[in-house]
């Protein structure tokens, strides 16, 4: 057991692994990362699984399988995707029951390609909710204007959503807005308000947009503000008369979940991220590399402050340096959705090639 993951675990933070491949889970690494570092959920997304089929051939008796049957390149992929995703959530399923459906989660996305169309999310959605057939499955849903309506419908249809591509305190808002929405709708129709929902903050790209336009005493500091202003509202929210209301109904509080904390910066620690965002009651998701890293040599870390601490006076710093915290964020959101919906399209080609190979 690693000491660090304990102490987090202990804290009352999930540690969720942001990765997963075929290997990982013939090789029994994400059992050992189960039962040794007090991983206790998973996620997901285009790049990690292009990742995963690029390396090796542990995919190619599944692909040859599933290219027979004709598919496209799409469904081919989540045919494949969720054959990985639904063994990773039995093997988290003892922890989903022990903790009554707090954690013990994976997550698939819907296509990239569908980041502004919300009825086609609402569809795909659903249908990946019915394919996988686990309670302990997410689906993730950009929080863009489309996606977050989809996300109010998907909540109000019964299906747990992971809102994806959130990078500010006015995102999440957002996303917890569609959530309550979601709910509300549910307690209205006299549906169970017991839905789950997990809202996914990106830490690191903030500091990575950043930091050639900054003197050096401010690398790494913009990203954990930002996380710290969002956690005050996240705190904030949950002291509301119509939370307390929808709590009192049954409802479940939507997780703050802390992603993208790898840290890019090689002048940095390599823990830096998690190290700094310790708050209870939250999830952070680590990149394979990192969680070693962290089970390895990381350190406590202060608690983050229920009131956003000095995030305001950090954001003050940067806007007299020019920067524009607002219209960042939208331009993040803007250029990571780009950025898969690319690595979507780049998966298809690989998988189209494969199949082609292996069926020769």
């Amino acid at each position: 057991m690693s000491r660090s993951t304990q102490q987090r675990q202990a804290l009352g933070q999930s540690l969720w692994l942001d990765d997963i491949s075929r290997e990982m889970l013939v090789q029994g690494r994400l059992a050992r990362y189960i039962s040794d570092l007090c991983v206790t959920g998973l996620t997901s997304n285009p790049t990690i699984f292009a990742n995963a089929m690029e390396n090796g051939s542990f995919y190619d008796e599944a692909i040859t399988r599933l290219a027979r049957r004709r598919e496209s390149a799409e469904e081919l992929f989540f045919n494949l995707a969720l054959e990985d995703l639904t063994t990773a959530a039995d093997l988290l399923r003892p922890i989903y029951d022990a903790t009554h459906g707090a954690d013990g989660w994976v997550s698939i996305e819907v296509s990239p390609l569908l980041v502004h169309e919300r009825a086609l999310t609402i569809h795909a959605a659903a249908w990946l909710w019915e394919a996988a057939n686990r309670e302990n499955l997410f689906i993730k849903i950009p929080g863009t204007p489309a996606g977050l309506a989809a996300v109010e419908a998907s909540i109000f249809g019964g299906i747990p959503v992971n809102v994806n591509l959130l990078f500010s305190r006015e995102h999440y808002l957002a996303a917890a807005e569609a959530y309550l929405r979601g709910i509300e709708h549910r307690i209205a129709a006299g549906l169970d308000p017991r839905v789950r929902s997990v809202a996914s903050i990106f830490v690191s790209p903030w500091d990575a947009a950043v930091k050639l336009e900054l003197p050096p005493e401010l690398h790494d500091r913009l990203g954990l503000a930002i996380a710290m202003r969002t956690y005050r509202a996240h705190r904030e929210l949950l002291a509301t008369p119509r939370w307390r209301r929808l709590a009192d109904a049954g409802a479940l509080a939507q997780r703050l979940l802390w992603a993208s904390t790898g840290t890019r910066d090689p002048a940095a620690r390599d823990t830096l991220y998690v190290e700094a965002l310790a708050a209870p009651d939250t999830i952070i998701t680590l990149p394979e590399q990192t969680l070693l890293a962290f089970a390895d040599h990381g350190r406590p870390g202060a608690v983050l402050p229920a009131d956003g601490g000095y995030a305001e006076a950090v954001l003050e710093e940067f806007r007299r340096e020019g920067v524009d915290d607002e219209a960042l964020a939208a331009r993040l959101q803007r250029e990571s959705a780009a950025a898969f919906a690319a690595s979507w399209q780049a998966l298809m080609l690989r998988i189209d090639r494969k199949s082609a190979q292996l069926t020769a």
